[in-house]
């Protein structure tokens, strides 16, 4: 069986340099993969505060449609807006969904956010917000300061359009880092809109690897395995195998 091609979206203030380190494994190893850099996170885009929502689904969507074949769709962290509309969009085209300590989200991340962008805040910050900084050396972070592009306004404050109940049976597995899968379980009935789909997909699996919000840096590859993993036993018949822990 020919390995299912990756396609690979980065979260907030990331382009598709952040993974890099994955996507060298996951070639070496044999994969077709994609990287996708989101509009508006391009360096010198003109106009952040312009960017939508429906912009960065309809780049997530091309990707699965460039690749020819159902894919194995791997989203970050706040790409889980982006990445959960485009299973709805194009179903058939995704045969797995993995959420990289993220979600497939059903509501907007912050829909009281007004302002044009979003700048990487301070690390302090992020922590404070609940983003782990472990297992980053002090190399990664200064990479990640000196890279990071302000997100756009519009995808964070905007909700996904989700009309298509086809989504509900992608297979689907959420990679937990710096929450376990079991904090994950039990958050699913407060309702947080980052993981809404949790609640309604038909065939959820966790895999647990402990290390911070950026494990595509931290632990690249652990990640470039699972994902090699899935794709390798999901080919073109959507048949994930049990690479994952319950």
């Amino acid at each position: 069986m020919t390995p299912a091609p990756i396609v690979l979206v980065p979260g907030f203030w990331l382009g598709a340099w952040a993974w890099d380190e994955v996507a060298d494994l996951l070639r070496t190893a044999g994969h077709a993969v994609t990287a996708v850099t989101l509009p508006g996170l391009e360096p010198d885009h003109p106009d952040r505060g312009s960017v939508t929502l429906d912009e960065h689904v309809r780049a997530v969507v091309a990707a699965i449609e460039a690749a020819g074949e159902p894919v194995v769709l791997a989203v970050h962290s706040g790409a889980g807006v982006p990445g959960y509309a485009a299973t709805d969009r194009r179903p058939e085209l995704v045969a797995h969904a993995v959420y990289v300590d993220s979600g497939p989200a059903t509501g907007a991340l912050n829909p009281d956010f007004t302002a044009a962008e979003m700048p990487l805040p301070s690390w302090a910050e992020l922590e404070e917000d609940g983003n782990s900084l472990e297992g980053l050396t002090p190399e990664h972070l200064a990479r990640f300061r000196d890279r990071a592009v302000p997100e756009p306004g519009g995808p964070v404050r905007q909700a996904p359009e989700l009309t298509d109940d086809r989504r509900l049976n992608v297979p689907t597995t959420v990679l937990c880092t710096s929450l376990t899968s079991e904090q994950i379980r039990a958050a699913i009935s407060e309702g947080w809109a980052w993981i809404g789909g949790l609640a309604e997909l038909h065939d959820v699996r966790y895999e647990d690897l402990p290390t911070g919000h950026w494990p595509m840096w931290s632990r690249p590859a652990d990640v470039a395995d699972l994902l090699g993993r899935i794709a390798g036993n999901t080919g073109n018949t959507g048949n994930t195998g049990n690479a994952v822990t319950q």
